[in-house]
């Protein structure tokens, strides 16, 4: 990479990179992935299609899409992220999910342009300037059509609104930090990462080549996207 790019790995933060935090993520995270597969398996995710799965984390997602048959490459700056996820599929014996490890700045995909892109809670850990070239190398990887389905922590309010939605978001936080996000960690985000404005979002999604198709915000700080590439 050239001297003046973005080091991935330096913005992945640094909990990401802590082996205990990440022997207990699934659980502090939550997620449930049944949701976004059955709305991927609606434009046609299954056999004989490709998904690539940026900020795979510890791989919840990848192994639910791997399930219908298609093939996943699970992409993850962290390396104890894919070193977990490595250990689960070799422990179910799947030979479908790839595992590499990168970013949206630096995963070189080669092949065919794949069918989907499926990303939650990474773009967020760049600043915009980035967000917009990691878009535009999203939209590279996709076939004309293809779907990105993007989650991420959005604000969708104006810099005069910030301080009373913040802090609706703190005060309604969990205060388990086992299992789930607690006001200190939601602070550390606001603080220290780079979740951005709907406003300033979503031009980069369309200015990368996607028509937006659907958007829900969750308490104007949380937002799911499904797009598809136009031609």
């Amino acid at each position: 990479m050239p001297s003046w790019w973005l080091d991935e790995l330096a913005h992945a933060g640094d909990e990401h990179l802590d082996p205990s935090y990440v022997a207990a993520y699934e659980r502090k995270s939550g997620f449930d992935p049944a949701a976004d597969v059955a709305l991927l398996r609606a434009h046609g995710l299954g056999p004989g299609t490709t998904l690539i799965d940026i900020g795979a984390g510890t791989g919840v997602f990848a192994i639910a899409a791997g399930a219908c048959g298609a093939r996943v490459i699970a992409v993850d700056v962290s390396p104890a992220m894919t070193g977990r996820l490595r250990a689960k599929i070799d422990a179910l014996g799947i030979d479908n999910i790839e595992v590499v490890d990168a970013g949206f700045l630096s995963y070189e995909h080669h092949g065919p342009a794949v069918d989907f892109v499926f990303t939650r809670n990474a773009l967020h850990q760049v600043p915009d300037f980035w967000k917009a070239i990691g878009l535009h190398r999203v939209s590279g990887m996709l076939r004309s059509g293809g779907i990105l389905r993007l989650h991420d922590l959005i604000y969708d309010f104006g810099p005069d609104e910030v301080a009373v939605n913040v802090e609706a978001w703190l005060d309604g936080a969990v205060t388990d930090p086992g299992v789930g996000y607690t006001a200190d960690d939601l602070a550390t985000h606001v603080r220290n990462e780079f979740g951005t404005y709907r406003w300033l979002l979503e031009p980069m999604i369309q200015r990368a080549g996607f028509k937006i198709d659907d958007c829900e915000y969750r308490r104007a700080v949380y937002a799911s996207y499904t797009c598809h590439k136009e031609p």
